[in-house]
């Protein structure tokens, strides 16, 4: 058996539900990402700024890299809409996907002892999704998503670099999307400028987790009902119509991250907040961007039971929750004024 035959099954057997092979060389978005920080598209994420020239080559990551390779996973749930995307409801996936690439690395060199390597999932300069196309892993949608013909587009990448040659697979190059523009049309935003371009400052998933401060007036209602991410763009995706659904236990929804309480997140505590979400993705936007979030989410939902606990919050400490829960209020007396 080859070794990169070896490697591919090991990574199966750790749970990997695809695993492909990609040269270590000059990533082939770089020059796109270069243009996207240009036009501004990345908001106030301004480690993308610092790191950018970090991620044009993987031998930031690891020096004397030769290979990448690149596995995903499945987290595709039965569930869909909000007001928590679907990646966010079980375990923090960094935190399983890192643990399962030191497991596949630890493997690996207890067969090949002279091989060194590092995993990363994405909190490390490389640009994860020109690797797992150049691996076979998909194309990239006019949403800017991965999307693989089998799995859709529900799935986490992570990265396992080694300090070897291994024989590539062939790259993904066809690109299937065709003439469908579903995702462009369905997103409440208008975060995509162009297919294939993503403007995170129009973004929900960027407006309620990266965003601080207060989220623009122009937006707000654009949340709809999502207090965390946002699936929009990839439940109308007709490729994920009849893809699977996760069986992986590390990302069994818990119940009050499908059905959460909102009137409870709405006042919950400094300490409930890190102890209820210890080991999820939702420590992300801290406590006070979570209850933002929330607020503007009771208020485009209208429902004058969410009144007692705005006002509560309305006299918050915080001035970012303070004029969120009075924007709520108003949004909430409008709509019930235009029902009488």
């Amino acid at each position: 058996m080859s070794v990169a035959q070896a490697i591919k099954d090991l990574a199966r057997s750790i749970g990997f539900d695809r695993v492909g092979v990609a040269a270590a060389t000059d990533a082939d978005g770089f020059e796109r990402l270069t243009e996207w920080l240009a036009r501004g598209f990345a908001g106030d994420m301004a480690y993308m700024h610092k790191h950018a020239p970090a991620r044009r080559h993987p031998s930031s990551v690891l020096p004397g890299v030769r290979s990448v390779v690149m596995v995903s996973l499945n987290y595709r749930q039965t569930t869909s809409g909000g007001p928590i995307a679907q990646y966010a409801r079980g375990l923090d996936y960094h935190d399983v996907l890192r643990d399962r690439l030191n497991r596949l690395l630890k493997a690996i060199q207890n067969v090949y002892p002279e091989i060194a390597g590092r995993g990363v999932v994405d909190t490390a300069p490389l640009l994860e999704r020109d690797f797992a196309r150049r691996a076979g892993l998909g194309w990239f949608g006019k949403n800017t998503m991965l999307i693989h013909p089998k799995l859709g587009s529900f799935f986490f990448l992570g990265a396992l670099l080694l300090d070897v040659d291994l024989p590539v697979d062939e790259p993904f190059a066809k690109n299937h999307c065709g003439t469908c523009t579903r995702c462009l049309d369905a997103c409440p935003t208008d975060a995509f400028p162009a297919p294939g371009w993503l403007d995170s400052r129009r973004c929900i998933s960027y407006l309620t987790i990266e965003q601080r401060g207060s989220i623009p007036d122009e937006f707000r209602s654009g949340l709809g009902n999502w207090a965390f991410g946002c699936d929009i763009c990839q439940d109308v995706c007709p490729w994920n119509k009849k893809a699977p659904f996760a069986g992986d236990p590390a990302f069994a929804p818990r119940e009050d991250l499908v059905a959460p309480d909102l009137l409870k997140l709405l006042e919950i505590t400094e300490d409930e907040f890190r102890r209820q979400f210890r080991g999820t993705a939702l420590l992300r936007t801290k406590r006070v961007g979570l209850v933002r979030n929330v607020a503007l989410v009771l208020g485009n939902l209208g429902d004058r039971a969410a009144l007692p606990a705005l006002r509560r919050v309305s006299d918050d400490p915080d001035p970012i929750l303070r004029e969120a829960a009075a924007w709520a209020i108003a949004k909430i007396a409008a709509a019930n004024d235009a029902i009488r």
